[in-house]
């Protein structure tokens, strides 16, 4: 029996930036059928291969590195970024066909900076002949059970500086709604563990209240699937809420909301100043746009989200 024909998808980058692509996916899902579709990205993502419902496997790499999989591919597509630095490692397959922006050797439209993600990939494909839907973002069902179901999440890591909002007023948004009788968790990294704690510390949370390094992704996931609210920095718990039409409240600093924000027909509210940016994604102190961000101005997003939303039983 003849083996399917094989696509590499590339997108080595972090979980916001996977969840942006699931229409883009979908599409190359239904476009190709018959087609073995491996995403090449890091390998800590693999618990979303399911949920996205669009990816035969997941091939583990990092960055830009040399894909190290089969050597050959049919179709290869370049979900990634900058065709300049990442055509090559698809190059590399010795492909039929290239989907990706125009560059040398690759047919395709020209990269144009600005527009929400989720619709660059989408129109990407379209001008490939391949219809894409850019609502199409919701994920399937978790496979495993969240470890606290109904929680209000306030995730408080962040990546990077720039999008950390101070400690002390995730804690006196997490004690607000500790007292308005929510069940809040606390979430983030391992590393972020410490943060985690301080803002439990200075809500009055108990220590088991802090759920960050003791989550896997497939954990994290169901939590927020399940969740009656989620408060977030920019980050992939964002991206989460809005794949499962969980109620946020998500905090934007360096990155527009035009790019990178959640659906705005959904029970989410994105804040920011943007007209304090700094706009460097990797500074080591918040951004302006993101400090312009108050605890009032949380707590009554927080009101209109959950009134737009019923609550979850």
């Amino acid at each position: 029996m003849a083996a399917s024909p094989r696509m590499v998808v590339l997108r080595a980058l972090n979980l916001g930036d996977l969840l942006v692509i699931v229409p883009a996916l979908r599409a190359l899902r239904r476009a190709f059928p018959d087609h073995e579709i491996t995403l090449a990205t890091h390998g800590w993502l693999a618990p979303l291969v399911e949920p996205i419902g669009a990816v035969d496997r997941l091939e583990p790499t990092q960055g830009l590195s040399p894909l190290p999989g089969p050597p050959r591919a049919d179709v290869v597509v370049n979900l990634h970024g900058v065709a300049a630095e990442s055509n090559p490692v698809l190059d590399a397959l010795r492909p039929s066909r290239r989907i990706g922006h125009a560059a040398p050797g690759w047919p395709g439209p020209p990269w144009r900076p600005g527009g929400h993600e989720r619709h660059r990939w989408c129109d990407l494909l379209v001008a490939h002949g391949i219809p894409a839907e850019p609502d199409d973002l919701l994920l399937h069902p978790p496979s495993v059970a969240p470890p606290v179901p109904g929680a209000t999440v306030v995730h408080v890591g962040a990546g990077y500086g720039a999008k950390q909002w101070p400690v002390e007023r995730f804690a006196a948004v997490a004690a607000q709604l500790h007292r308005e009788g929510h069940d809040v968790v606390l979430t983030g990294s391992a590393k972020e563990r410490p943060r985690a704690l301080a803002v439990a510390a200075a809500a009055g949370l108990p220590s088991g209240a802090v759920l960050a390094g003791e989550t896997g992704l497939g954990e994290l996931t169901a939590l927020i699937a399940s969740a009656r609210l989620l408060v977030s920095g920019d980050t992939g718990a964002g991206h989460l809420a809005s794949a499962y039409r969980t109620p946020s409240v998500v905090l934007f600093g360096p990155a527009p909301i035009e790019e990178w924000g959640p659906p705005e027909r959904e029970p989410h509210r994105a804040l920011t100043v943007a007209e304090l940016r700094r706009g460097d994604p990797f500074a080591a102190e918040p951004d302006p746009a993101l400090l312009g961000v108050g605890v009032p101005d949380v707590l009554a997003a927080v009101t209109d989200v959950l009134a737009a939303r019923p609550m979850r039983s």
